[in-house]
């Protein structure tokens, strides 16, 4: 009974319910896409040594080392590696090489249709936006964490590199919740639970009047971003407050906004902007979690999945159900 009142609770009516896809074990085939900016060849190669130490089976899509500009490749292009790798049979994963910028031009276009099986989709930044696609389309579980040659490439639990147990518990635990400390600072105190939403704070902005805009509803919402001007996170968060994405978000979990600092002719702070923005909302606030952009060892987070969020110390959240399934 009290799991179906922590369901009935926890997933609004207009929230998808969870779509989980099956784990990881030694031995699972990774394919390796680009769905964004170009890839350096260097971090990609040390990330994929450490798919190998893992015991995972790696095979890149031909755009992977791929530039035209800005991209790794034509649209066109890294749309069908994004949909083959999707529908993949052999594949148990799609693991993100990088984020950078140009994963929302494959949304055109992109068939949720033919994803007949969910399957581990891993990346954080700019994948924020085919997550949001996918699960607002789908209800996939997708996992915001460390890319081939942004996180992996760093290593297991190394500066620039990847929170190994929390990687773990994500993408492999079947039997039972798990929790980790968000070492992070509190800003608003308490316990809240709801279902763990969000990620970079500029594409979860510029879904907002798409077809697939993220209904944060009974979220607890994952907010990151980098090199943005304070005044900048605070344009965005006015908007997502004016959308009303904040209104009905159960607790909020920040990351560390590196290379947000303010101009040289102010004083504001990203983290001002924060506490005046958010601790109206009357809900628990961390911040400073290394989750996405950040210089720490990265954590790994199921999206579409219960979380409890205690706001105090340095910050837990407990995953209150595995995220991937046997």
């Amino acid at each position: 009974m009290a799991d179906t009142f922590r369901s009935v609770y926890l997933f609004p009516p207009s929230m998808p319910r969870p779509v989980k896809p099956p784990r990881l074990k030694t031995g699972s085939k990774v394919r390796i896409v680009a769905p964004g900016s170009p890839v350096e060849e260097a971090r990609l190669k040390d990330g994929l040594q450490e798919l190998a130490r893992l015991g995972y089976l790696a095979r890149t899509s031909s755009n992977v080392l791929s530039r035209d500009g800005y991209f790794a490749g034509d649209a066109d292009t890294r749309r069908g590696e994004l949909e083959v790798a999707l529908v993949s049979v052999d594949e148990a994963a799609v693991f993100c090489a990088r984020g950078g910028y140009g994963s929302n031009y494959l949304l055109d276009g992109l068939r949720p249709s033919g994803f007949k099986f969910p399957k581990v989709l891993l990346g954080y930044s700019d994948i924020t936006t085919v997550q949001i696609f996918l699960w607002e389309k789908l209800g996939w579980v997708t996992f915001y964490g460390p890319m081939v040659a942004a996180g992996l490439d760093g290593g297991a639990n190394g500066s620039a590199g990847y929170d190994l147990r929390s990687f773990q518990c994500a993408l492999t635990e079947t039997e039972s919740s798990w929790s980790l400390s968000l070492e992070g600072e509190v800003l608003v105190g308490g316990q809240a639970e709801g279902v763990l939403l969000g990620g970079c704070l500029t594409l979860i902005e510029t879904s907002i009047g798409t077809p697939w805009e993220l209904d944060t509803k009974g979220a607890i919402l994952l907010l990151e971003d980098r090199g943005m001007r304070p005044y900048q996170v605070d344009r965005a968060l006015v908007h997502l407050k004016q959308a009303g994405k904040l209104r009905d978000v159960r607790g909020f979990v920040l990351g560390e906004f590196p290379e947000c600092d303010p101009p040289s002719e102010s004083n504001v702070t990203v983290l001002d902007a924060l506490r005046r923005l958010l601790r109206e909302a009357g809900v628990p606030v961390v911040w400073r979690a290394p989750i996405g952009h950040t210089p720490r060892p990265m954590l790994t987070v199921p999206l579409g999945i219960p979380v409890r969020l205690d706001a105090s110390g340095s910050g837990r959240l407990e995953v209150l159900e595995p995220a991937v399934v046997s």
